[in-house]
């Protein structure tokens, strides 16, 4: 599992039949300090997420699991909102 922010909507006219009805977001990756790693991503969205929530997202064969439907096309999907995050989660040697 990894954090995200969503930072933008796909609108795709025609898609694989598995997909209708779900929503497509782009992400854009966090580090544990909330700060952008990498290139955006496209997911599609388990949960309902919106414009600049902070997610959860899942890669690879785990993607497609929290949809009905087996082996879905799926290699990104946000299974999560995160509400708030507690603690200190700096690794030892940024502390």
């Amino acid at each position: 599992m990894n954090l995200a922010r969503v930072i933008g909507t796909i609108w795709a006219t025609q898609k694989d039949p598995g997909l209708v009805g779900l929503g497509m977001r782009i992400v854009q990756p966090l580090d544990f300090e909330r700060n952008p790693i990498g290139a955006p991503e496209a997911a599609v969205d388990a949960v309902g997420a919106g414009p600049d929530e902070l997610v959860i997202t899942v890669g690879s064969r785990e993607a497609s699991l929290p949809f009905d439907v087996a082996l879905l096309p799926v290699d990104l999907a946000i299974v999560g909102i995160v509400d708030r995050i507690d603690g200190d989660f700096a690794p030892p040697w940024r502390k």
